[in-house]
């Protein structure tokens, strides 16, 4: 006869368990644990953490907080005191909730119809809070995946602190960076490893397709962009090589012919950098043993190439046409 299972409330949930009911990571779960104190005495013998029913219903109503848009350190402090979570719901551009559970300002953003969690980031990056920033973009990622947290909370976050920025002189420019930063280690954290066997000597030629390659023509760089491609890549297993901001030409062009990627994705964002004959140069590379050379398909990300592309190469309207056509080319 099976032996009856033991009632949560009694065994408690493990960290694995309670991840999945919550729709987080249990890298979250630590990470709250350290920072905010929401974390379980009880342990195993073999001293595993086992949560609580009391453990739980407070990060469950963390978790509600959070996505209502209040930082998680103020989240936490409301959560363990249990305070209405209902409040937040109702908390307006740039407010939140202090110790005490009221409502306050602090710098509102010109963000629209967005989802709240991008209030409670906007939020966090006017106070210039890291660790929330931080806390929130990662949340994000593990809920919505790279492509969702990209369109849904980091850009319109970004573009709100742009169009501040552009209003308001020079304020915000400190804003912006903070924000830029942890977005481009958020993504970079969210880059898994693919695996790919290494290029051969820049003497024997590669006889099988490559990784793909990401680079930011010269003079160009921003890279936030192609940091999220770069992600969202490899969430679908693609391998990948991301060389980054204002790549010189030659050494673009070397790293394709020792690479032989069966795609290039060259980022420019400013029309002065978008170079037609850089892109016609590297699409006209070839590679592979003779006989059977191959060139790369060059996808044209970025607004910089409006009018100057050079046609045949396709120019993907955002990062979920990136994704599809660099995953059909590779």
């Amino acid at each position: 006869m099976a032996r009856e299972r033991e009632p949560v409330s009694e065994v408690g949930l493990t960290t694995g368990a309670l991840a999945r009911r919550l729709g987080v990571s249990p890298t979250t779960l630590r990470s709250w644990d350290r920072r905010y104190g929401v974390g379980t005495e009880v342990r195993t013998e073999g001293r595993h953490r086992r949560w609580s029913p009391q453990d739980v219903a407070v990060l469950e109503a963390m978790c509600r907080l959070t996505s209502a848009g209040v930082p998680p350190a103020e989240a936490a402090r409301a959560a363990r005191a249990g305070l209405d979570v209902s409040a937040a719901q109702d908390v307006p551009d740039g407010g939140g909730l202090d110790g005490d559970g009221r409502s306050h300002a602090a710098g509102a953003l010109p963000l629209g119809d967005v989802r709240q969690e991008c209030r409670g980031l906007a939020r966090a990056a006017v106070r210039l809070d890291a660790p929330a920033v931080d806390d929130l973009l990662t949340a994000a990622v593990d809920r919505h995946g790279v492509v969702g947290a990209w369109h849904d909370v980091m850009m319109p976050v970004l573009h709100a602190v742009g169009r501040k920025w552009e209003t308001s002189g020079d304020r915000y420019v400190e804003v912006e960076h903070l924000l830029s930063w942890h977005v481009s280690t958020t993504l970079r954290r969210a880059t898994r490893r693919v695996d790919q066997p290494a290029p051969p000597p820049e003497a024997a030629p590669a006889t099988t397709p490559g990784p793909v390659v990401l680079a930011c023509v010269p003079g160009e760089q921003h890279t936030l962009a192609l940091e999220a491609l770069t992600a969202a890549l490899s969430e679908r297993g693609v391998p990948t090589r991301m060389f980054g901001a204002a790549v010189p030409a030659e050494a673009l062009t070397a790293a394709v012919r020792r690479l032989g990627p069966p795609v290039v994705v060259l980022w420019a964002q400013a029309r002065s950098t978008a170079s037609a004959p850089l892109a016609a140069h590297v699409a006209g590379a070839r590679w592979g043993a003779r006989g059977a050379r191959r060139r790369p398909l060059v996808v044209l990300g970025g607004t910089g190439w409006s009018g100057s592309a050079p046609s045949g190469m396709p120019r993907p309207g955002g990062l979920n046409e990136a994704l599809e056509l660099v995953c059909g080319g590779y």
